[in-house]
């Protein structure tokens, strides 16, 4: 078990606690599980559009996701042009 503090810690949190595996979440993303392990542990950027399609994918606002809010619940959101 790991005992270091994450810097993404709450992605990490919110995968897990959906029945996630990193190979899934990194599947949405389009990267490799190798790059979305370094997403969570903070040793690779985060790139905003993958902040923003997990925050749409998880249906959480992107503050709770890099741990600036303790509210999980999205802003009012803007409809995607098609």
């Amino acid at each position: 078990m790991r005992t270091e503090i994450l810097k993404y810690g709450r992605i990490r949190d919110i995968r897990t606690d959906r029945g996630l595996t990193q190979e899934q979440v990194a599947a949405i993303l389009h990267v490799s599980q190798n790059t979305y392990s370094q997403y969570e542990i903070g040793t690779t950027r985060f790139p905003l559009d993958a902040v923003v399609k997990l925050a749409e994918y998880y249906n959480v606002s992107m503050d709770y996701l890099v741990g600036l809010a303790d509210d999980p619940m999205p802003y009012p959101r803007k409809r995607r042009q098609p």
